[in-house]
């Protein structure tokens, strides 16, 4: 793993979580987190021009040889309030106490940059080889309840199984769960595992009870393959497709985009092309989709295939050469001639003002 070039003797710089554990599983990590034992900032300014510090965690960048560089300090941290963000105890302790804040055995490895020693506090290795995803204590998910999701989310990743008593205390938590809570992180974690499209992520989403996390009301999967419709729509919001479905997201910090999305999903059946068109016209892919995933799929197709890309050709530059003065009776007009060209979508722009004109007179 020659990620960086440090001339460095110290060994107690070392690549710690994802960038270990995606060496040894054979994968190329995106996620590089390098660790000093000790002070970061004093130690590895040295190394070329500081971009950023920051001192409350212990963390500095670095242009090492062109590149930016992520450092941060050993620190170990403590959940004054359970489910929310933990403050930082300790800068510089030791590299043990620093690995035991992750939250699987599998995250919490480390690689000295200086020799390629992996050292192993946790028996990570081992879960490694076994393909199991354990805690590192009993309270890991009463401090963190996100870590279930990312349990989930490294579950499909790497074809993963919880071990039994991290189950257990999954259940244990999901049974009785403190909603008090940051549901900023619960978000980004939804947003990470929905985006990886998986119907087989949202099922056990539902059946293992971790939706729980978000709505306190009770959710049944849907008579939809909702991994397929994302494949074929290609969506922006691909996680609220998804976690849409559960319909109570009132807990989550939602922009306004996304509520949006929420709120124009329509409750009803739609009764015919004009009405779905009219219902949609202006409404985003994911509106639609929710639609077909909570509603009726067929309607929501036949709007997406077939109607979505008909539009009418004449406008009130038309209405007003035939002596139609502007008002709100053009959007009546505008609907009549839509209606036509439902009926008939090869509807030339002549054919349309030939009906425009029957319809005036």
């Amino acid at each position: 793993m020659n990620i960086i070039n440090i001339k460095d003797t110290s060994n107690k710089l070392f690549y710690i979580g994802g960038v270990v554990r995606d060496e040894l599983l054979g994968r190329k990590s995106f996620d590089i987190d390098i660790t000093y034992v000790g002070n970061a900032i004093e130690y590895c300014s040295k190394f070329g021009e500081v971009v950023q510090e920051n001192p409350d965690f212990g963390t500095v960048r670095v242009n090492v040889g062109g590149k930016e560089v992520d450092f941060a300090s050993t620190r170990s941290e403590k959940y004054p309030k359970k489910g929310h963000l933990p403050v930082v105890v300790k800068i510089g302790c030791s590299l043990k106490e620093d690995v035991m804040r992750r939250d699987f055995t599998i995250n919490a490895l480390a690689k000295s940059v200086t020799t390629g020693e992996i050292v192993d506090y946790t028996g990570g290795l081992e879960d490694l080889r076994n393909k199991k995803l354990k805690v590192l204590h009993d309270e890991s998910f009463i401090d963190d309840p996100t870590r279930i999701i990312r349990g989930l989310k490294f579950s499909i990743r790497f074809g993963f199984g919880l071990d039994e008593h991290t189950r257990k205390l999954q259940e244990k938590y999901l049974a009785n769960i403190n909603y008090d809570m940051s549901y900023k992180r619960v978000k980004k974690e939804l947003i990470e595992t929905f985006n990886l499209n998986s119907q087989e992520v949202f099922e056990r989403f539902i059946n293992e009870n971790i939706y729980k996390l978000v709505t306190e009301n009770d959710v049944n999967i849907p008579d939809v393959n909702i991994e397929k419709l994302v494949n074929e729509y290609k969506p922006e919001y691909i996680w609220l497709v998804y976690v849409g479905v559960l319909i109570d997201l009132s807990k989550l910090p939602l922009t306004k985009i996304e509520q949006k999305i929420l709120d124009e999903v329509p409750n009803k059946i739609l009764d015919n092309d004009f009405e779905i068109y009219k219902v949609f016209e202006n409404a985003r892919l994911e509106t639609v989709l929710l639609y077909g995933i909570l509603c009726d799929e067929k309607i929501a197709r036949h709007y997406l295939d077939d109607l979505r890309q008909i539009k009418i050709s004449v406008t009130g530059k038309n209405l007003q050469k035939l002596g139609i003065k502007p008002s709100p009776k053009y959007q009546e007009i505008f609907d009549d001639i839509l209606k036509q060209k439902l009926k008939n979508p090869d509807m030339t722009k002549d054919e349309e003002i030939k009906y425009l004109k029957k319809l005036i007179s």
